[in-house]
């Protein structure tokens, strides 16, 4: 667990523990804490949050360019520094990489299916994925399931660690809406696992995965994400794990119940998925 993720569990103002009892109750030392100093871990928090929001804005954008902008922001990173920020968060650029998502060892890799198919029905696809989303003092992660057709949000689920559990939780909502013909991810650990895979399967759902280093066969879950970032987080910069839930709860319900769509001739999402 990264220290950002420790210190999200770590909330002081709602705690009647002191922080180290707090530490050894949730299983490690007090000293991982403060494996930076104040100041650099204030910068580098700084920095991923100015990083977040411009991958947003430019998702085109690889390390070399994310540096430049940076610099010109008044920020003398050198280029590895910005390389690793990007890669603890997995932020990528959108153009084709080797080697760029890899599945663990023993995990199946599927084909991705959509290449040339025409998704005209609710039901017909849906995709999942992940991002983070930034707190005032570290990050949490953000896992959801869309139908491809309607951009309904059929599920969400929020995690202080990007683990299995998550994934498979959204995964067992959106089944209780109904059954996709075909469930697209990308290859990553918590997708391409036997717990995950094996719950499509028993549906009879067909498994897609896109190709590594190609975010855009997921088009529709990364717009979901940047208007999620633009129209709800940034705005409202979150202080705990508790008021991003609150928030995405909020923003969730008037994603799919009232937000019109130019592509679904001004509908809300609801509205189309459900007929």
């Amino acid at each position: 667990m990264s220290v950002e993720q420790k210190r999200a569990l770590i909330e002081p103002a709602h705690l009647q523990l002191s922080i180290r009892r707090h530490c050894a109750l949730l299983g490690f030392a007090r000293s991982t804490l403060d494996d930076q100093p104040l100041g650099e871990r204030a910068e580098t928090l700084q920095l991923m949050r100015w990083l977040d929001e411009q991958y947003t804005a430019t998702p085109f954008y690889g390390v070399r360019r994310m540096t430049a902008w940076l610099r010109g922001q008044g920020y003398a990173v050198h280029r590895k520094r910005v390389a690793r920020l990007l890669h603890r968060r997995g932020l990528e650029a959108l153009y084709p990489k080797p080697r760029l998502s890899q599945p663990a060892a023993g995990h199946t890799i599927d084909p991705y299916l959509l290449r040339g198919v025409t998704v005209e029905r609710v039901n017909q696809v849906w995709s999942a994925d992940i991002t983070y989303i930034r707190l005032q003092a570290g990050f949490v992660y953000l896992v959801a399931v869309m139908d491809w057709f309607s951009r309904y949000v059929l599920s969400w689920a929020l995690s202080i660690t990007l683990d299995l559990s998550c994934c498979v939780e959204a995964l067992e909502q959106a089944l209780g809406h109904g059954c996709p013909e075909m469930f697209n991810t990308d290859q990553g650990v918590q997708f391409t696992s036997q717990a995950f895979t094996a719950r499509l399967k028993q549906r009879g759902i067909r498994i897609s995965m896109d190709g590594r280093g190609r975010a855009l066969d997921n088009v529709f879950v990364e717009r979901l994400w940047r208007t999620v970032k633009q129209e709800e987080v940034y705005l409202h910069d979150y202080q705990s794990v508790q008021d991003a839930r609150q928030g995405l709860v909020r923003y969730f319900v008037f994603y799919n119940e009232e937000r019109l769509h130019q592509a679904l001739g001004y509908q809300p999402p609801a509205a189309v998925y459900r007929g």
